[in-house]
């Protein structure tokens, strides 16, 4: 009997360390993350799209639970390298749980420009607010089945980086402790929940 693969959607932001000019090294190392998954799981393909702006990055990731646990991990392992560490400050946007179906038919990266201003952006401090707007935007993308050329138009890079900037989201850390952490088992309820730990948005 085949093993049913539940799919999920997951949002990463990023802070980029690398210089304008090599941000395209970055894309070919998920690019090559993206190959050896295809191999080592063969019957859950990974699709999504890595935003590359000249200061900050936004990943969505579509696959299953072990196949987005991989890519974290290696955006650790990236983010911590002792040498060449190309990103920082990484936090989780959103994760949705078997969503209805697929926003991309592959992955594929951009290098893309910080695009326009935001209006209001700046004075906006709540963070659900944010994360509502690019949201919108991918639900306006799924609405339109068209991946846009122009990227930098639907979410700026302005918009991320006012969400790195929002403590109460969840550290790529803090994400992966979660996956970790044991469950407490309330008997009287029959209830499972990770220990000291809610993932906010």
């Amino acid at each position: 009997m085949a093993e049913t693969i539940v799919l999920q959607q997951l949002i990463i932001v990023s802070r980029l360390l690398c210089q304008p000019a090599v941000r395209s090294e970055l894309g070919a190392h998920f690019e090559k993350v993206h190959f050896q998954l295809s191999k080592e799981f063969e019957l859950d393909h990974m699709t999504g799209q890595l935003l590359i702006y000249p200061s900050c990055v936004l990943h969505i990731v579509e696959s299953s639970r072990e196949v987005l646990l991989c890519v974290l991990k290696d955006l650790k392992k990236l983010q911590q390298h002792p040498n060449r560490a190309m990103v920082e400050e990484s936090k989780v946007l959103f994760l949705l749980h078997n969503p209805h179906g697929r926003l991309f038919q592959q992955w594929s990266y951009k290098v893309i420009a910080a695009g326009q201003k935001v209006p209001g952006l700046e004075e906006e401090e709540n963070t659900e607010s944010l994360v509502c707007m690019v949201l919108s935007a991918l639900q306006e993308l799924e609405t339109s089945k068209r991946v846009p050329e122009s990227w930098e138009f639907i979410i700026s890079q302005d918009l991320v980086l006012k969400l790195l900037g929002q403590d109460d989201l969840l550290s790529l850390e803090d994400h992966l402790h979660l996956y970790d952490s044991p469950l407490n088992i309330r008997m009287d309820f029959g209830q499972a929940v990770r220990s000291q730990s809610i993932n906010r948005v």
